[in-house]
């Protein structure tokens, strides 16, 4: 069976843009988004779990635009597998305002120094590394897969961004205790809210933030609780990473949300979410525009 035709098609993000009520500091940046299509340039991986709409750099851009946001950070989506061709494209449009984060195949030896330093010079920042797909059947973390990937990129300054259900592994805090690279989680470390903050695998990542090896992203809170905006089940998850290490947070749309299986979020109520949940103006703009500076190496 040829399994695009077993791939669902995502719903599509509200088309309707508008300005969130919350003006974010000159400099924000996106840093957690995706480039999809156009499908008839850039085709999507035979093997995938998902069919996301087109969902372009123009459209994008625009989006940012009335948003209020100045910089972004493309994410390579698994839809396109090790083939980087979409968010690199992206970044070459605009290397002021773009970085990325690219995915090389699981072997690191795959991958050439010269690859890698042509990643580099295109903006690529990290490599993201999918736990949920590439654990082992027993649950296990492929840790010396993830440390031989740290090695080979440390000498470029990069992190390697981990996709993965903290709450699956208690150990977590000492299991990337001495990692060579930093670490950066996505979706709050993407345990459901049901596990509650004080769950053994959720407080080894803020172990993980307060000694520096970690950052997190304040991103896709619609994915790991129930019910609908305004998300109330995350606002102790978010409360947690401000005062583990406010200086290891990220904010990020999650543009264009695919696989969404609730109400669809609009990107303006997202902006609004995070100032309630950050109304310090210092803190906003540390996490906005200061953290992702760092992090991805834009000009401050």
């Amino acid at each position: 069976m040829n399994p695009t035709l077993t791939a669902p098609l995502c719903q599509a993000p509200i088309a309707e843009m508008r300005s969130p009520l919350i003006k974010l500091p000159a400099g924000s940046v996106d840093s957690h988004a995706h480039v999809c299509g156009p499908a008839t340039q850039y085709p999507y991986a035979q093997e995938r779990i998902y069919t996301p709409p087109d969902a372009t750099l123009e459209s994008y851009q625009a989006l940012l635009q009335t948003l209020g946001v100045d910089r972004a950070v493309l994410v390579q989506p698994s839809v396109y597998g090790t083939d980087n061709r979409a968010m690199l494209a992206a970044l070459k449009s605009n290397p002021q305002q773009f970085r990325g984060v690219a995915v090389i195949p699981n072997d690191p030896t795959a991958v050439s120094d010269q690859q890698l330093t042509d990643l580099h010079a295109a903006g690529v920042r990290g490599l993201r590394c999918n736990i949920v797909d590439i654990a082992d059947k027993s649950g296990g973390l492929p840790i010396e897969q993830l440390r031989s990937l740290a090695r080979r990129i440390q000498p470029l300054g990069w992190h390697l961004e981990l996709l993965m259900h903290v709450n699956e592994y208690p150990n977590l805090a000492k299991t990337f205790e001495d990692f060579p690279v930093d670490l950066v989680f996505g979706h709050f470390g993407y345990t459901h809210a049901k596990h509650g903050v004080a769950d053994k695998g959720f407080q080894g990542l803020l172990d993980l933030m307060k000694n520096q090896r970690a950052w997190v992203k304040m991103t896709g809170p619609y994915r790991i609780c129930d019910g609908n905006l305004p998300y109330l089940d995350m606002r102790p998850f978010s409360d947690a990473v401000i005062q583990a290490n406010s200086g290891r947070l990220i904010w990020g749309s999650d543009w264009p949300h695919v696989m969404v299986k609730k109400q669809m979020p609009h990107d303006a109520d997202l902006c609004d979410l995070f100032g309630d949940w950050v109304q310090d103006e210092n803190l906003r703009k540390s996490i906005l525009v200061h953290n992702p500076c760092i992090l991805y190496d834009f000009p401050a």
